[in-house]
């Protein structure tokens, strides 16, 4: 299934694409996209209805985050081996951590905002993982189990909070704005292998990053293993699972964006966004 929330921010409707792709509304099942709704004898439900007879949600409404209620936004950095040579940084013998306030989540194709004061916010296209079910000291062996699905994220990244100052990365990662996600929740049944998936991201056309999970160092499997030992993750939390190369920071010279870039990204067959950057 590809499940999603549609109408103004703050007052989205649960919904889905049906196989056709015909947006239809779950309003009378569902509350909403999150919670108990992502356990999987809840997703088992969902998918036995008939789809085609949900109502038909007429004209392009503006989509929200494909889930609600995130608890916890967990990225992870330097997670793509030819990212990290981009970069000149080292694989590191263990995954890097840092969370991404959950203030910065919008819909995926909402407006960036360039915070104030800022001076190269940058670009990631990324593989995100929405847990379904709470996992807690999980293995390797049934940590896919604890996975409802997955979605496209823009970690958008203003670097010169990140890394020019001091402190932790959060603080290049939080604005607001710099949480697309979405345009679906696509459940774990339909992603046969999340470590086999092209991805892409274009600024006004020009395409920057082109890569795959495939070359992910850390895969989903062991990310919710490794993280569930240290907190638990709990239905309609977020991993974000790092980048592959060609952001901004890696071009000779660097490029960030600027208000009036259109940027837009995806991940085969989990869909696409398309942001445009204004000042913030």
């Amino acid at each position: 299934m590809k499940l999603l929330r549609y109408g103004p921010p703050g007052q989205e409707k649960p919904g889905l694409l049906d196989a056709d792709g015909n947006l239809r509304d779950l309003s009378g099942h569902v509350t909403d996209i999150a919670g108990n709704v992502l356990l999987p004898e809840s997703l088992a439900r969902l998918k036995a209805l008939d789809h085609a007879s949900l109502p038909q949600v007429a004209g392009n409404p503006r989509l929200g985050a494909c889930v609600n209620g995130t608890g916890k936004f967990i990225c992870i950095g330097l997670n793509y081996s030819d990212h990290a040579a981009e970069t000149g940084a080292t694989v590191p013998p263990e995954p890097i951590i840092f969370m991404k306030a959950t203030s910065a989540i919008v819909g995926p194709n909402d407006t960036i905002e360039i915070p104030r004061d800022a001076l190269k916010t940058d670009w990631e296209v990324e593989l995100g993982v929405v847990i379904g079910k709470t996992a807690k000291y999980v293995t390797e062996d049934n940590a896919m189990d604890h996975v409802a699905g997955y979605c496209v994220i823009n970690d958008v990244s203003e670097r010169a909070f990140q890394a020019d100052r001091q402190g932790q990365w959060t603080k290049g990662k939080s604005a607001d704005t710099f949480g697309p996600t979405g345009p679906w929740l696509v459940t774990a049944d339909e992603v046969p292998d999340p470590q086999k998936l092209p991805m892409w991201l274009e600024v006004n056309g020009h395409r920057y990053q082109n890569g795959s999970t495939v070359t992910m160092v850390y895969g989903v499997r062991y990310l919710v293993a490794y993280l569930s030992q240290f907190m638990s993750l709990q239905p309609g939390d977020i991993i974000s699972t790092g980048t592959p190369p060609g952001v901004g920071l890696g071009q000779k010279p660097p490029v960030y964006l600027k208000p009036g870039d259109v940027v837009t990204l995806g991940i085969e067959g989990l869909g696409e966004q398309r942001q445009n950057v204004v000042q913030g």
